[in-house]
């Protein structure tokens, strides 16, 4: 099926449900963790209709609208739970880069809020509506700040009146999930944000500010931390820092020192247990941190997703990060890779202490060498080398990100009634995670792409870039 005929059934509207038989398949059950004993797989429309025995499901199939696995590998399409569609201006920029996620077998996104947030929202109901081509997409819209933040495009709020007028907002908009960062909203007014979320039926997920402790922020109704490097406050006094700096005896400055001082492991594990027992989420986002720490070690400029897929107007910050990089020093860019290295231990204890892992990216245009898609694929293939199972890889990319959205009834796994969102693979994810860098083909939005499909798509990509640019020439 070429990606032209795609284009046609995506956006097909009144027409029967079609079938699609894949047969002669090892089916990757991410909720045990085993190859199914089931070979084939029936679809219908864009749901999984049956998993059986070739002969039982292949009556009435036509021959066009079956496909033999080959005994490859199929998984649940992949989800990055973690990404920015961002920059006013860029808005063609990004949506271009929409398929690509497909490429990469991504087959559903979770955009944490940006400048662009209402666009994203649109794009999101086009998608759904089949007017768009692109991934599954889950957004935040706009997230809430305080006054005169860093970012722009923010919900910024000062006090509880302006924090429901802004929930009002946020309610028409209807995200799927709410965002709240601590570049100027206090440690007081953050929680009550958490807790006017959580009251109107959000899901919430957001950074940590200083002034609060991880565990208040969950008992208020807070479900993931974005960005694991806030979990690390876990390994000191983190309460009694939190007392001292409401009490104003602490500055903000005198807390981060102390957050530098000797890690307690074990201290760490206790409170870890503590909030994976709460139910908390994590979203690590370690590929950035290593993008950086080893960017003494790698060209980039040399045949990237940069140079293939992203215009100069997007890689403009990669490029000035990319010239930062070569004015540190081998000290500095020596406790960059320690600092990495220390972050990534961590994983596994997450793990342990039942704290759940959804696997998400951070790609976006401000966040230099995190490129979109491919970044997920290398996000996995470190949680497997910081020493996560690959079936535990698999889960955060999956059925985590299903569970946390409240979407795992209908998504996330290979199962009877779900999603058809599916990637063949070449090789066993349950060996080796890397497996998920040797795509065959991807089905979705109800219909199947194989490898010259997914080819078009990159080249499509490549087009863009190389139109964008030109576009832009004084």
């Amino acid at each position: 099926m070429t990606f032209v005929l795609l284009a046609v059934i995506v956006q097909a509207q009144g027409l029967p449900q079609e079938q699609f038989l894949i047969y002669n398949a090892q089916i990757v059950d991410v909720l045990t963790g085993k190859i199914k004993s089931e070979m084939a797989l029936l679809i219908e429309g864009d749901q999984i209709k049956a998993l059986g025995d070739f002969n039982q499901l292949s009556k009435d199939i036509p021959q066009s609208q079956q496909l033999d696995a080959k005994n490859k590998f199929i998984i649940p399409g992949l989800w990055d739970m973690h990404i920015h569609l961002e920059v006013q201006g860029l808005e063609e920029d990004n949506q271009a880069l929409l398929p690509l996620f497909i490429a990469f077998g991504i087959t559903t996104v979770r955009d944490c809020a940006s400048d662009l947030g209402e666009t994203v929202l649109k794009w999101r109901d086009e998608i759904n509506a089949g007017k768009l081509f692109g991934p599954n997409l889950f957004t935040a819209g706009l997230k809430l700040e305080g006054k005169n933040s860093s970012w722009k495009g923010d919900l910024e709020i000062e006090n509880e009146t302006e924090l429901n007028l802004m929930m009002d907002k946020q309610d028409v908009w209807a995200p799927d999930f709410i965002k709240i960062t601590d570049n100027k909203l206090h440690g007081e007014l953050f929680l009550k944000s958490i807790q006017a979320a959580h009251e109107r039926g959000y899901v919430v997920s957001g950074h940590v500010p200083i002034d609060l402790t991880l565990e208040e922020m969950v008992d208020a109704g807070f479900s993931s931390v974005e960005h694991a490097s806030y979990l690390n406050r876990l390994g000191y006094d983190q309460e009694e820092i939190v007392a001292q700096l409401k009490a104003g005896t602490l500055t903000n400055a005198q807390a981060g020192a102390l957050y530098k001082g000797i890690f307690d492991q074990q201290k760490a594990d206790r409170n870890y247990k503590i909030l994976g027992d709460k139910g908390l989420y994590v979203t690590p986002t370690y590929i950035g941190g290593r993008q950086i720490a080893y960017g003494d070690e790698e060209n980039h400029l040399l045949d990237s997703m940069m140079t293939k897929y992203l215009t100069k107007a997007f890689t403009a910050e990669y490029l000035k990060r990319i010239e930062r990089l070569k004015n540190e020093t081998p000290e500095q860019m020596k406790e960059r890779k320690q600092t990495y290295q220390f972050n990534i231990s961590q994983l596994v204890h997450y793990q342990d202490a039942g704290i759940t892992i959804l696997a998400g990216s951070d790609g976006a245009v401000l966040n230099a060498l995190v490129y979109p898609a491919q970044s997920l694929i290398q996000e996995l293939q470190i949680f497997q080398d910081a020493g996560l199972k690959p079936i535990d890889v698999l889960r955060a990319a999956t059925i985590n990100g299903a569970r946390f959205l409240k979407k795992d009834k209908e998504m996330g796994s290979i199962d009877i009634g779900k999603r058809a969102d599916l990637v063949l693979l070449d090789s066993n994810p349950l060996e080796d995670i890397n497996a998920t860098t040797h795509i065959s083909g991807v089905f979705t939005k109800s219909s199947y792409l194989g490898r010259a499909d997914l080819d078009k798509i990159l080249s499509d990509a490549r087009e863009a870039k190389v139109r964008l640019d030109k576009s832009r020439e004084k």
